[in-house]
């Protein structure tokens, strides 16, 4: 019963006409607000130096840039040749070859969306004249949390499935052609880059050495779990392994934990 689960998952909430619904986007919806509400309490109970109003403008340029890079993100890492031959497709849900068919967005890069957040809320932080370390160590006390709702959406998809194995609590995808039961990779991520990060990362939120710190522990963090839990997943199709036994995702994770032991080290550096 349990390895027939995702079988039993309708993916789309609402259909209307060729127009459909899908739990994916709700779940985008429940991440977004998840991430808005915990910044709030924060801004309330704790000393952070940010107005609401910031936080209220800053968001909406957050969740466009989380879609847009995302998006392109999708396109540039992992299926660059289909989308130089189809450049319409990365922002038009319709699939124009066969008729005219909705298809819906397929495809979103969490990388595409952080490196997109993190240059869009540097710009604006600069034209409002704010300390972009508290921002950023602000959106990461509260990111991994919503993040848990993304990968319940992919798991609801039947998308991003894991591996080939035979551990008990294995599933069968509908997605998946070859009909074998594989890992809920997409639970995996929902626990531990989500719910265990954020049990990390939030009661620390007041005892960082210096500004800037908990956004470098949380890149840091984020790319070790990510790392390993890639070794559960199935490769994209269309990619494959990139370097040896390595995806795509762990070289772009390698590349994150990196980029936050730096920033931690040199905050740390520039505060003493």
């Amino acid at each position: 019963m349990w390895s027939h689960i995702p079988e039993h998952l309708n993916p789309v909430f609402v259909k209307i006409g060729p127009f459909q619904a899908h739990y994916y986007g709700l779940m985008y919806i429940a991440a977004f607000l998840t991430v808005y509400l915990l910044i709030l309490y924060r801004l309330k109970n704790d000393d952070t130096g940010i107005s609401r109003r910031f936080i209220d403008d800053c968001f909406f340029w957050v969740i466009l840039s989380v879609l847009v890079g995302g998006r392109l993100g999708y396109a540039l890492f992992y299926n660059p040749g289909y989308y130089i031959s189809h450049p319409l497709e990365i922002i038009l849900p319709f699939d124009t070859e066969n008729g005219f068919k909705y298809t819906g967005l397929y495809g979103m890069s969490y990388h595409g969306a952080l490196l997109a957040v993190i240059f869009t809320a540097a710009a604006y932080c600069r034209s409002q004249k704010t300390d972009f370390w508290k921002v950023a160590d602000l959106f990461a006390s509260a990111v991994p949390l919503g993040y848990t709702f993304g990968r319940l959406g992919n798991f609801i998809n039947g998308e991003l499935y894991g591996r080939v194995t035979k551990v008990p609590w294995a599933m069968y995808f509908p997605l998946d052609p070859s009909r074998q039961l594989r890992h809920p990779s997409q639970l995996y991520e929902a626990l531990f880059e989500g719910v265990l990060l954020f049990l990390i990362i939030w009661p620390l939120r007041k005892k960082m050495p210096a500004t800037g710190c908990l956004f470098g522990l949380y890149l840091a963090g984020y790319g070790v779990i990510r790392f390993f839990l890639e070794f559960f997943r199935e490769p994209d199709a269309q990619l494959g392994f990139v370097l040896g036994p390595f995806t795509m995702g762990q070289l772009l994770c390698f590349a994150m934990v990196l980029s936050g032991a730096g920033i931690f080290a040199i905050r740390v550096k520039i505060r003493s």
